[in-house]
């Protein structure tokens, strides 16, 4: 090899890191953002994050304030349990900033939202012979979603219907 095929060869090399670690910062934003509720009523004030009950279905009587979503994302697969249950408590977060003291569940969505992959390959030549190898790999970094509706209920309205398990 000759220096100039060196050094065009570091070059590209340099270019690789830096664009594998803009990819990097910006799956780190993205999976950071978050989304802002859709107002449809009058929010209160805020109250602690305890008192926010979740309902499947709706209670008698109630006054929407705001249809929320929330997502977390994983690497590597959708997630269970656990997934679901980050997203329940971050749309529990964001009804009780609103002052809504219920949740009703609407759903819940998995999707790949990107996927990271890299790779590295050498090459050795003499003579007649030439011998190349390669490896690479990739994950998924997924993202469950949930919506839900922000409501308030007077404590008696909500007295005959029990909360979501």
């Amino acid at each position: 090899m000759t220096a100039k095929s060196l050094l065009s060869a570091s070059r590209i090399a340099a270019r690789t890191r830096r664009g594998v670690g803009i990819l990097c910062l910006s799956l780190l934003a993205a999976a950071c953002a978050s989304t802002a509720p859709v107002m449809v009523g009058t929010p209160r004030p805020a109250i602690p994050i305890e008192q926010v009950v979740v309902y499947s279905h709706p209670p008698p009587a109630f006054q929407d304030i705001a249809t929320l979503t929330a997502s977390s994302k994983s690497a590597f697969g959708p997630g269970g349990p656990k997934q679901i249950d980050k997203v329940v408590e971050r749309l529990k977060a964001q009804a009780a900033q609103l002052g809504a003291n219920g949740l009703i569940l609407e759903g819940f969505s998995d999707a790949e939202t990107a996927s990271v992959g890299t790779g590295a390959g050498s090459s050795s030549y003499s003579g007649h012979t030439a011998v190349g190898v390669g490896v690479g790999g990739s994950f998924g970094i997924f993202k469950k979603t949930g919506k839900a509706r922000a409501i308030f209920v007077t404590p008696a309205a909500g007295a005959g219907v029990p909360p979501a398990q």
